[in-house]
């Protein structure tokens, strides 16, 4: 491969000694097919786990019969599909080399029969959600494949693994399959989630090979404009004026914030480590921001010891960076006594240390992330010395590389293997961006593609989390209400009439068990549960008998009932045996008329509920019931949290936690909040969350990336030293 040799030249233009392009295509070819082709025989067995669940769902076993049976066929023929698709795969690169007249890999774009023109319509869509999901690193490989295409001297066609091309390979691939009308929409569901499994990885690392071996985009200017579909309401210089305009505003008045901070206006306060105003030095010679550029850069492979003590509060960061950058320019030849540096040189660095600093104060990193983070230290100085742009335009490349790495690192203890893989993982891209970021800001592009596509994974993986943690809760808090219903139903039967303490014993233990059962399964008004209550109601009628000596018609009430009290014990978890011997000491205990009988009270059932565990017990309120003192306003405001959004919890130690809102109860309105990995961090009411936010543990000010929070959490800090002034 060639060595990338990169300048200061705008992004999207990339200079190198470029590889023998064959090579490249034949490598991106062994690529695509390594990673592609297996992905037709991963489809069958998550669609039958589909139909098999949806079948017993429904109560109709043999519902799915016909489709089962269409899907059984497709797995015989697996290695025939397996084969054809790769061969469509490989196509695609034969097309690009011109070795073909026809795209039968694209989307078939001429009359179908009307049977088809379903399944033709299904890949458009297919092609769609990729060409969207994707839409970055696909418009990246696009500007080097049109390079790649010039160095072969053939035209330049459609990309071999754009979103078109894998539509057409799947609908070539089974283009004479017998697919249902219900089945063929899960095979491209599935196929579509198996993409996503491999696409992001795969698309970084043909981006990549082809960025390493010189093919880099060309510029823009020399490629042809293309109509909008649809008309837009300005022209595109224009919105992109505007949104420059919009950049350079917000970056002008953060940076106003900035110098009011450095001057330490902060009346009748002492100076602190907070707030404590940047050093100034006598007039000297502006080191330009090439010279700074370069220091930073000389320093880049370093050690980066004296960053992760900085971060972890042994000093302010901005005095080790400018430390840092004054050791290195000395090594080059540029004496610190002669030079300092410019206004605009000093707001990059105090704006990238707050930012780091902001980090580390607003997310849970632990102290293994540190490190990592202190690596990036001196390339984003880098980046935002010569682009203003990373600090207003959420875009920014270098900007969603650090929310990428946040995402993989915060809260994350490594506690399992695909933890410890996401830290690993991001460890590289880190390591990566020292090693090769010179002032393209494409490698921050390229490493944020790899890095997501294994987010992609862990946030399925967190989805399925949160699910499972609704769905806990969710029974939890159902059970808690059965109970409560069962309790109220047996205290009124208990306290209506003077009872045997046989008939007491069972009114309060296995019926209550299995009238909690009922209201769990059936529902309240189902016929189970109403059989449930006649039960119980005629077992009250038959101690009646039995205390007036109707002895025959407690016999022939009992005999009655017997089944149904069987049941009832069964219900309990008790086996026939044990049912059988409950029953009779039952019927002996009634058939005494002159037993004692007395008012029952049902005991508490000592069943602690599990919000208040382990973890969630650090941040829990005591009372833990909307009784609680709290503002109403304060709750009304926290009732309007949505699912998806975001707040920042304190925990009792002092630890600050991103929560999302994952579910609210539709019993009792009570909040599900989980970390970025899915796990539940507690449950709470509106009006315990209002508590909570009284006592400054729980904001719901929170934005829903790391970067722009932490720049909210700068803009804060700025702001509160403004105001005094």
């Amino acid at each position: 491969m060639g060595t990338l040799t990169v300048s200061g030249q705008p992004l999207g233009v990339i200079h190198a000694t470029r590889t023998e392009p064959l090579r490249v295509l034949e490598e991106m070819k062994r690529l695509a097919v390594e990673q592609l082709g297996s992905i037709p025989s991963g489809l069958y067995t998550p669609i039958e786990h589909a139909l098999n669940e949806s079948a017993i769902r429904a109560g109709t076993p043999g519902a799915r019969r016909t489709e089962l049976a269409s899907l059984l066929t497709l797995r015989q023929h697996s290695a025939t599909y397996v084969m054809r698709f790769r061969q469509q795969v490989a196509q695609g690169f034969d097309d690009f080399r011109a070795l073909r007249i026809r795209h039968r890999g694209d989307l078939p774009m001429g009359l179908v029969a009307e049977n088809q023109l379903e399944f033709h319509l299904s890949g458009q869509r297919l092609a769609e959600a990729i060409d969207q999901r994707y839409s970055r690193p696909l418009e990246m490989m696009e500007g080097r494949l049109e390079a790649l295409a010039n160095a072969l001297d053939v035209p330049h066609i459609s990309n071999p693994i754009g979103a078109s091309r894998l539509a057409g390979a799947f609908i070539e691939t089974f283009r004479d399959a017998e697919l249902s009308e219900s089945l063929r929409p899960m095979m491209f569901r599935q196929y579509e989630q198996e993409l996503a499994r491999v696409l992001g990885d795969l698309y970084g690392r043909v981006n990549t090979l082809l960025a390493t071996a010189g093919y880099g985009m060309v510029e823009t200017s020399s490629r042809p404009k293309q109509a909008p579909a649809t008309p837009a309401p300005a022209a595109p210089e224009d919105r992109t004026a505007a949104s420059d305009a919009q950049i350079l505003a917000e970056f002008n008045q953060l940076r106003d914030m900035l110098h009011v901070w450095r001057e330490g206006l902060v009346q009748g306060e002492p100076l602190t480590a907070e707030n404590a105003p940047q050093r100034t030095l006598p007039p000297r010679r502006e080191l330009r921001v090439d010279e700074v550029v370069s220091v930073a850069s000389l320093l880049q492979s370093e050690p980066p010891d004296v960053f992760a003590r900085a971060l972890a509060g042994s000093g302010l960061l901005g005095d080790a960076i400018r430390d840092h950058l004054s050791d290195g320019a000395r090594r080059l030849g540029i004496n610190p006594d002669q030079t300092r540096l410019s206004v605009a040189e000093e707001d990059a660095i105090d704006l990238v240390a707050m930012l780091f600093e902001s980090l580390f104060r607003t997310h849970s990193l632990l102290d293994r992330a540190r490190r990592l983070y202190a690596r990036l230290v001196l390339p984003y100085v880098k980046v935002a010395l010569t682009d203003h742009s990373l600090f207003a335009s959420r875009e920014h490349p270098a900007r969603r590389l650090l929310d990428a790495i946040t995402e993989a690192c915060e809260g994350n203890s490594a506690a399992t293997p695909q933890d410890r893989e996401l830290l690993e993982r991001a460890a590289a891209v880190a390591q990566r961006i020292v090693a090769d970021y010179n002032e393209d800001l494409a490698i921050f592009e390229l490493a944020h593609t790899e890095l997501d596509a294994l987010l992609t994974q862990q946030r399925r993986r967190v989805e399925l989390q949160e699910e499972r943690a609704a769905k806990a809760a969710f029974g939890r808090e159902r059970l808690s209400d059965a109970r409560a219903r069962a309790d109220e139903i047996v205290n009124h039967r208990l306290r209506a009439q003077p009872l045997t303490q046989a008939v007491g014993d069972f009114l309060s233990t296995p019926w209550r068990h299995h009238l909690v059962q009922t209201l769990l399964r059936e529902g309240q008004d189902a016929e189970r549960h109403a059989e449930a209550l006649m039960l119980g109601d005629a077992l009250v009628v038959v101690d009646e008998f039995a205390s007036d000596n109707r002895g025959r018609a407690v016999a022939d009430r009992l005999v009655t009932l017997q089944s149904a009290i069987v049941q009832c014990l069964a219900s309990s978890g008790l086996d026939d045996s044990a049912s059988e011997h409950g029953l009779a000491g039952l019927v002996h205990s009634l058939a005494w008329p002159d037993v004692t009988r007395r008012v029952h009270q049902l005991m508490p059932v000592n069943t602690p509920h599990e919000d208040e565990a382990g973890e969630e017990r650090r941040l829990w309120l005591a009372g833990g019931t909307a009784t609680i003192a709290h503002d109403p306003a304060l709750a009304e405001r926290m009732r309007r949290l949505l699912p998806g959004e975001w707040v920042r919890i304190t925990d009792a130690q002092g630890e600050a936690i991103a929560a999302k809102v994952a579910w609210v109860s539709p019993l009792t309105s009570r909040m599900l909040l989980v970390n970025r990995r899915g796990i539940r961090v507690l449950v709470a009411s509106a009006e315990e969350l209002a508590a909570l936010a009284a006592q400054g543990r729980v904001s719901v000010e929170a934005e829903r990336t790391p970067f722009d929070e932490a720049m909210r959490q700068v803009r804060h800090r700025l702001g509160r030293v403004a105001g005094r002034c």
